[in-house]
């Protein structure tokens, strides 16, 4: 006779977005004896019906440790309810933290990366991140290649079956078509390259195109002056959120992770399991997947409010994924899970410190400054010494004249008096310009300012003294005007 169906509830490590529901419940939904399986993110557990006849808890333990999911130790229960497909079982385990052990590990690797950052910006190298004329000062797009290169053991884990069956198949065709050697042999080794190269080429497509259509969105919904601090200052916030969420340190906080509609992720994740599609095709569904990493990038190319600046960022993004899965069939058997982890949190930290950093943009272009949250803002005097030296202005025939130099990565600050009008001339010398500091922001008079080589002047009268924050269009290079008293 039959056993009668049972209905277990195990909590789960290593899950670090929305995908992996859809990757553990694809796994589990193939083994004998399993008739329903509902994976959740926001709990770390999945709930599995299944017959004990035909598989036991150990063998579905096995398998989840095997596509890098294990079981917290003596986290089974029964659960009441009669199927996990019905859409009204809630998970009420909550989910385990981490223990002091991995949190002071973290804690380790945040020091390390945070130190070497600092390290790099002291001895003034940290513009090596900056490998286009284009990129952002301090944190630019070389940033973002690196962040895919770190993140794709974690595309490996999601999307190296799906690769494999795209390319494996075309493999043993090639293998078993060709053994003449001579020119064939060369040419069947670029056959056997092609779906790979196929692959990688339509996740890039897709990357690409997606990063400039979210840019191009934030382009509407970014508006002139504060409203596009606001939209940095939230793309920042869900970024570390994100990067958080990927360390599982802070269960409470996966509740706040963007997801796409179960139905539709489903959907698609179904679609990209498919053989009967061709290997660039599947790649350009696998943009359309609810990835932690691939969101966090997503925002933010939404925050930088430019289609070409999306899918630029998006691209490189992409293009740092590339190596790892194209060389997924010689290096993936070389990965630990011990090293796929240690490379996914600090993967995680270098996108929390890509929103610590867009935060602070969003500060630049909201026209608020790090002094005036520390409230030394109704002190002007204690700063003026420091702009003493350098941008002092010159009260001629009535009119303040300031004249400071541009550099590459940073703006002078200058001091003026309240009630007088200032006329502001910055020097843009030849290869001073890039595509981050070419327009100054001033959100408090509303002056936005775009810079050419030579002169570029800037008129304004300021109302009262204070520190009055500006920053480059991007929010990057920031810097302030002290204005006091006559």
């Amino acid at each position: 006779m039959a056993a009668h169906p049972q209905t277990i509830v195990l909590h789960v490590q290593g899950m670090t977005c929305t995908a992996c529901e859809h990757h553990i419940e694809n796994q589990l939904s193939h083994i004998a004896g399993i008739h329903a399986v509902k994976a959740s993110y926001t709990t770390a557990q999945v709930m599995i019906r299944y017959d004990p006849a035909l598989t036991s808890v150990q063998q579905i333990a096995a398998e989840l440790t095997l596509i890098d999911y294990p079981v917290v130790k003596g986290a089974v229960s029964k659960a009441a309810a009669p199927s996990p497909k019905s859409r009204k079982q809630t998970f009420h385990r909550p989910a385990a933290p981490s223990g002091p052990g991995q949190r002071g590990h973290l804690l380790g690797v945040a020091i390390i990366l945070v130190g070497v950052f600092l390290i790099l910006r002291r001895l003034g190298i940290d513009s090596w991140f900056t490998v286009f004329p284009q990129a952002e000062a301090g944190m630019g797009y070389g940033l973002l290649f690196v962040i895919g290169l770190l993140t794709s053991v974690h595309c490996v884990a999601m999307c190296g079956g799906i690769n494999l069956s795209q390319c494996l198949p075309r493999i043993a065709q090639t293998d078993g078509s060709d053994a003449s050697g001579g020119s064939g042999s060369s040419n069947a080794r670029w056959q056997t390259l092609m779906p790979s190269l196929l692959y990688n080429a339509g996740r890039v497509v897709s990357y690409t195109v997606i990063g400039g259509l979210v840019g191009a969105l934030g382009s509407v919904l970014i508006l002139p002056g504060r409203a596009k601090g606001l939209i940095a200052l939230l793309a920042g916030v869900f970024m570390v959120v994100m990067g958080l969420n990927m360390l599982q340190i802070f269960p409470s906080l996966r509740k706040f992770n963007p997801r796409m509609p179960r139905a539709l992720a489903s959907l698609i994740y179904r679609e990209k399991q498919r053989g009967n599609k061709g290997p660039f095709t599947v790649g350009l569904l696998h943009g359309l997947m609810p990835c932690g990493p691939l969101q966090a990038m997503q925002i933010y190319a939404l925050s930088t409010g430019n289609p070409l600046e999306g899918a630029l960022s998006m691209l490189l993004f992409s293009l740092g994924t590339v190596p790892l899965m194209f060389g997924l069939g010689a290096l993936g058997s070389l990965l630990s899970r011990r090293l796929t982890q240690k490379m996914m949190q600090a993967s995680a930290m270098l996108v929390i410190i890509l929103g610590v950093f867009m935060f602070q943009n969003g500060m630049g272009l909201s026209g608020v400054s790090a002094t005036a949250l520390a409230g030394s803002v109704a002190r002007p005097d204690a700063v003026s010494s420091r702009t003493s030296e350098a941008g002092q202005a010159q009260l001629v025939e009535g009119v303040q004249l300031v004249t400071t130099e541009l550099k590459s990565n940073s703006y002078a600050p200058i001091t003026v008096q309240a009630g007088i009008p200032v006329r502001w001339t910055i020097h843009a010398a030849d290869g001073t310009l890039n595509g981050c500091n070419n327009a100054i922001v001033i959100p408090a008079y509303g002056i936005e300012k775009a810079l050419d080589f030579g002169d570029n002047v800037i008129e304004f009268t300021p109302d009262e003294s204070g520190i009055v924050p500006f920053s480059c269009w991007m929010g990057m290079i920031r810097s302030q005007i002290t204005v006091v008293e006559g």
